[in-house]
This record gives structure tokens, C-alpha cells and sequence, in this order.
């Protein structure tokens, strides 16, 4: 009996390093996809770019991020999409 008591006590340590793994990942997930939205909705603001905020350009700032941002506004800039 005490045998099971352990190992359910390791797997819920184990359990809970992994949401806290998972956690602190999402945590720089987020806040990159938060940057990258901010970035898109200011350069378009700030230099008139003219960017529609379609359903794609949105997708790929929100999973982007940062550098998802910077390829909608230089493909935009090249006239190629968005």
C-alpha cells in the first residue's frame, strides 16, 4: 500500500514540473505575440502604412510575434501581401 502512495506522490511531482515548464514557455509566448500585435497597430498608426488588419495579417503577428510583425509590414512595404 505504501508503495502506490509513492508513486502517486512522483507522478504529481512530475505533474506539476511540467505545468510549470509549460507555464513559463507560454509566459514568453505571449508576451511575444502581445509585442508583435502592438508593433503591427503602431507602425500602421505612426506611419500610415495602411495595413488592413485582415484575419492573416493578425495570424501571423499572433504567432509570429515580433519578427511575424516586421514580415507583415516589409511585405506590405514590397507590396506583395497585406
Amino acid at each position: 500500500m505504501m508503495a502506490v502512495e509513492i508513486i502517486i506522490l512522483f507522478l504529481v511531482i512530475i505533474a506539476m514540473i511540467a505545468v510549470y515548464i509549460f507555464l513559463k514557455t507560454a509566459k514568453y509566448l505571449i508576451v511575444n505575440t502581445i509585442l508583435g500585435l502592438i508593433i503591427l497597430v503602431l507602425s500602421n498608426i505612426i506611419f500610415k502604412l495602411g495595413i488592413t488588419y485582415s484575419a492573416l495579417a493578425l495570424l501571423v503577428c499572433a504567432i509570429g510575434g515580433v519578427p511575424g510583425a516586421i514580415l507583415v509590414i516589409l511585405l506590405h512595404a514590397l507590396g506583395i501581401a497585406f
